[in-house]
């Protein structure tokens, strides 16, 4: 195997962790969604944290591709 194909296998396993970023944004908005139908009153209490998990969880996609960026181009 050369170092070309070794690469672009590499940048594919590194965004494997988008499928579960995906999963992981689709629930939180769920669970916020479903938590503020149940009761509209929470609603300030709940938003902020619902962001800050998606934040923190699109941290997350944006460090598997940084690391796929640095496989094809850096390395």
């Amino acid at each position: 195997m050369d170092v070309a194909s070794a690469k672009v296998i590499g940048a594919g396993l590194a965004v494997i962790g988008l499928a579960g970023v995906g999963a992981g944004i689709g629930n939180i908005f769920a669970a916020l969604i479903s938590s503020v139908s149940r009761n509209p009153a929470s609603r300030e209490q709940v938003f902020p944290m619902a962001f800050l998990g998606f934040a923190l969880t699109e941290s997350v996609a944006l460090y598997a591709l940084l690391i796929a960026f640095l496989l094809l181009y850096a390395v």
